[in-house]
């Protein structure tokens, strides 16, 4: 089976550079997968779990936001964050989870709903891999 190239770039580092089978990525209108001879385009991406099929190995990263593009089997990931497994601290997620939940149901004027979403939907995404 033909690889993919995977580069994934946040603003202070490479955060991976690797050879893939297939990867299942959040983008903005749902989860979306690239496979060996996808079609070029590009995709706003939303926070939740990236997975990277490589052999019979999966890895899942939570991402929290970023562009993607593919292109002649290079995927090229740009983001702010993105983290494996054993970087995050779950009891810190359940928490920022649990506040995020609160500002949503407290239906006070002064509190942006957008951004509490965005709040929650990172926290979902860092609980399901931790």
């Amino acid at each position: 089976m033909e690889k993919l190239k995977l580069l994934i770039i946040q603003p202070q580092k490479i955060f991976l550079e690797t050879e893939f089978d297939d990867i299942i990525i959040p983008g903005k209108d749902g989860d979306f997968g690239v496979f060996y001879g996808h079609t070029p385009f590009i995709s706003v991406i939303r926070p939740g779990i990236l997975e990277i099929y490589n052999n019979s190995e999966v890895t899942k990263c939570a991402i929290h936001d970023g562009y993607v593009t593919v292109e002649n089997n290079i995927v090229t990931i740009l983001c702010e964050v993105v983290e494996k497994a054993d970087e995050i601290d779950k009891t810190r997620a359940e928490a920022a989870k649990e506040r995020a939940e609160k500002r949503i149901k407290s239906n006070q004027d002064e509190v942006d709903f957008r951004r509490a979403e965005i709040a929650l939907r990172k926290a979902i995404a860092r609980i399901a891999i931790s």
